[in-house]
């Protein structure tokens, strides 16, 4: 059993999907027991239309690794990819790199990588020649680039995303800003405008109600590209999120039935002036992300298989 088109007679389409299918908790309570690895991915696209690939965040994909995730997923399946951490303006250990730029660059005191405008134009060509792959079968969605908290706008200024942005003309990009200075204020007509000049979409994000620096406001649902909007679901426990030491405990969160259905109304509102929105779930621990996925998609009236297929055990 396939998921049903996401398709809507009144707007865009709604794709729901969660970040990452590999989480330690999908395995343990998500996926049928003794569910052979090679298996999940297949399992998974039964139950959802698109995923975000979160492992390429910290490096980049073999072809064919690639080839195995078309190869496995049905012809209407969509793969949202983050970028890789060093376009993010995150210290990036020189061990993230693909082993033939490893040997080629500098690094601090720390193991980190001096970045420059050589090497990204390296990695960008050896990250997308697998996401050709992607491209060719018509599986890529949205490229994501999450960029660092550090990035703040008493630092840096947008324009230094240009050359990346500029690069990717010919793909979909989305930038989620993780410093809140980027749009509170003057500075919020600022961002979204570079944005919407350029087709970028902004990341709306659900997230704790915080006034942190590196906590965006909830309440945004800005579109700057009219062909996709994309919705970052990170629960809403603000101590979890600001203090937790691993990523399952920064964005462990059960969506209740209430809020599940507050994010169904968001992601229609945007799909009235989006022809796509992207709604991903990042609360990943356990097995919060593919349930409330799984629940989001019956609030917006999309068909669902069971959670738990009758699957014969797999010795």
């Amino acid at each position: 059993m396939t998921a049903t088109s996401a398709a809507k007679k009144d707007g865009g389409r709604i794709l729901v999907g969660t970040a990452s299918w590999t989480d330690p908790g999908f395995v343990e309570r998500w996926y049928p027991k003794k569910m052979a690895a090679h298996e999940r991915l297949g399992w998974y696209a039964q139950h959802f239309e698109m995923v975000e690939v979160n492992s390429t965040f910290y490096s980049v994909p073999d072809a064919r690794t690639v080839e195995r995730w078309c190869a496995t997923t049905p012809n209407n399946f969509i793969f949202d990819v983050k970028l890789h951490q060093l376009f993010s303006f995150h210290s990036t250990p020189r061990k993230l790199l693909p082993p033939g730029l490893q040997r080629l660059v500098q690094t601090d005191a720390k193991g980190k990588v001096t970045a420059s405008t050589t090497l990204r134009d390296a990695l960008l060509e050896s990250f997308l020649r697998p996401m050709s792959i992607l491209k060719s079968a018509g599986k890529l969605g949205v490229f994501l680039l999450q960029l660092s908290p550090a990035f703040s706008p008493r630092k840096h200024e947008l324009h230094e995303l240009e050359p990346l942005i500029e690069k990717l003309d010919h793909y979909q990009l989305a930038i989620e800003f993780r410093n809140r200075d980027w749009v509170v204020g003057n500075q919020l007509r600022s961002t979204i405008d570079f944005l919407r000049k350029r087709h970028v979409g902004f990341v709306n994000v659900d997230a704790p109600a915080s006034d942190h620096f590196s906590v965006v406001p909830s309440e945004l649902s800005e579109i700057t590209n009219p062909n996709f909007s994309y919705l970052r679901l990170h629960g809403r426990d603000a101590k979890a999120y600001l203090t937790g030491k691993t990523v399952a405990s920064r964005f462990n969160y059960d969506y209740s039935d209430k809020e599940i259905d507050e994010v169904a109304d968001r992601s229609r509102k945007l799909a009235e002036d989006a022809k796509d929105v992207h709604v991903v779930f990042n609360n990943n621990n356990l097995d919060y992300a593919p349930r409330a996925a799984t629940r989001l998609r019956t609030a917006l009236g999309q068909s669902v298989p069971p959670a738990s297929p009758q699957t014969p055990e797999l010795f």
